[in-house]
C-alpha cells in the first residue's frame, strides 16, 4: 500500500493491467450485482436536475423505476445507489445490439449534459471506501472483467493509465501525477 495525500492505495492498483473490452463483457457491470451504482449526495442532486434531459434516452422500465423510487435508493449497506430494474440492472442502463450502455454517458457524448456518469462507475474496477481520515482506494476483482484483464495484458495498459481521466476527476491532476511517480518507482524495482 502507498499513501498519497488523504488516500491509501492498494498495491494492485499500481501494478494491475486493465482495459475494458466492451465487445466481450457487453457492459455486464451495469446489469449484474447486488445493488445499483454508488452515488454521492452531489451526484443525486445533479441526476435529479438532468433527469428530464436523459429520460428520453432511457428504457421505459428505467424511467418507471426512477419515477417510483427517485434517482437513488438506500441499499443494504446504507449507501445511496441507483435503483435497479429486474432486481439487477441499473435503471440508467440501456441496451443496443446486445451491449449495455450508460444513459448518462450517451447524453454526455451527445453534448446534452456535462455529467459524464457517477464517479463510482467511471472509476470501476476501482472502488473507494471513505473513512474519517482517508479514502481507501482498492481494486475490485470480478470475473466479468476477465476480458479487461486480458486486453490490458495484451495491450500493456496499466489500470492507472486506463483510469487516468476518472482518477483526475476524483482526486485532481496533481494527485494523478503523484500516483504516476509511485507506479514508475514500482516498475523500476
Amino acid at each position: 500500500m502507498i499513501q498519497i495525500d488523504d488516500t491509501i492505495i492498494s498495491q494492485e492498483i499500481l501494478s494491475k493491467k486493465f482495459a475494458c473490452d466492451l465487445k466481450k463483457c457487453k457492459g455486464a457491470c451495469c446489469v449484474h450485482g447486488d445493488s445499483g451504482a454508488p452515488l454521492d449526495e452531489n451526484e443525486t442532486v445533479t441526476i435529479k436536475s438532468i433527469f428530464p434531459v436523459i429520460k428520453p434516452l432511457m428504457r421505459p422500465e428505467g424511467v418507471e423505476a426512477v419515477e417510483k423510487h427517485g434517482v437513488y435508493v438506500i441499499d443494504s449497506d446504507g449507501d445511496m445507489v441507483t435503483p435497479l430494474v429486474n432486481g439487477q440492472e441499473c435503471c440508467f442502463a440501456t441496451f443496443k445490439n446486445g451491449i449495455t450502455y450508460c444513459t448518462f454517458e450517451l447524453a454526455f457524448r451527445a453534448n446534452l449534459t456535462r455529467f459524464q456518469k457517477p464517479i463510482s462507475c467511471h472509476l470501476y474496477p476501482i472502488r473507494i471506501t471513505k473513512y474519517k481520515d482517508f479514502d481507501a482506494v482498492n481494486y475490485h476483482q470480478w470475473d466479468i472483467c476477465n476480458p479487461a484483464l486480458t486486453m490490458g495484458e495484451n495491450e500493456n495498459i496499466l489500470l492507472t493509465d486506463f483510469l487516468k481521466e476518472p482518477l483526475s476527476r476524483k482526486y485532481g491532476h496533481e494527485w494523478v501525477e503523484k500516483l504516476k511517480i509511485s507506479v514508475d518507482m514500482l516498475t523500476k524495482r
